[in-house]
C-alpha cells in the first residue's frame, strides 16, 4: 500500500488540524474567519499556513488571497518541520508584520507564541516568545480590540 502523506503531514499533524479547526470555528467572533491550509499573499511569498485567522469571511476572498494586513494570527502545526517553522517561516511572517505567529509544537507538546514582529527587513523576527503547556490558556488579541482565550489542550491532539 502506498503512503500518500509527506513527513510534514503525519497522522498527529492531521489530528491537530482537525482539533484546531473545531476549536477555532467555535471561538472566533463575528468579523473573523478561519482559513485552513490556504494561501496568504505577502510581499515576497505566498505561504500556506496550517491556520490563518483573517478579517472578513469567505466572500471577502473570492478574488484574492488574504494579505498581511488582513491576518490577525498565523499558526503552523509542527513536528518534523519544527526548526524550519521557527526559523524560516518565523522570519517570513515577521517581515510581513503578521502580529502573532503560533507554533503548535507536537514534539514538545506546547504552543509557542511569537509576538512583536520586527528587526531588519532582510532577516526579520519576533521580539517576544512565550511557551504554553498543559492546562495553560493563551490570549489572542485581535486587531479590532477583540480578544479571545484559547486552551493549549484544545489545540494539541
Amino acid at each position: 500500500m502506498a503512503t500518500w502523506y509527506t513527513t510534514s503531514r503525519t497522522p498527529a499533524h492531521d489530528a491537530a488540524i482537525q482539533k484546531g479547526t473545531r476549536t477555532w470555528l467555535r471561538l472566533l467572533p463575528p468579523g473573523w474567519d478561519l482559513r485552513v491550509q490556504s494561501a496568504i499573499t505577502l510581499t515576497d511569498s505566498e505561504p500556506e499556513p496550517d491556520f490563518a485567522i483573517v478579517r472578513g469571511d469567505e466572500r471577502a476572498y473570492l478574488t484574492r488571497h488574504p494579505a498581511a494586513a488582513d491576518v490577525g494570527l498565523v499558526i503552523e502545526v509542527s513536528d518534523s518541520t519544527l526548526l524550519a517553522d521557527r526559523d524560516d517561516k518565523g522570519r517570513i511572517y515577521a517581515r510581513a508584520a503578521i502580529p502573532c505567529y503560533w507554533i503548535v509544537n507536537l514534539l514538545d507538546r506546547q504552543v509557542e507564541v511569537y509576538t512583536i514582529p520586527g528587526g531588519p527587513a532582510s532577516t526579520g523576527g519576533y521580539s517576544q516568545r512565550a511557551d504554553y503547556r498543559g492546562r495553560d490558556r493563551m490570549d489572542l488579541p485581535l486587531g479590532d480590540g477583540t480578544s479571545i482565550q484559547v486552551a493549549v489542550a484544545d489545540l494539541l491532539p
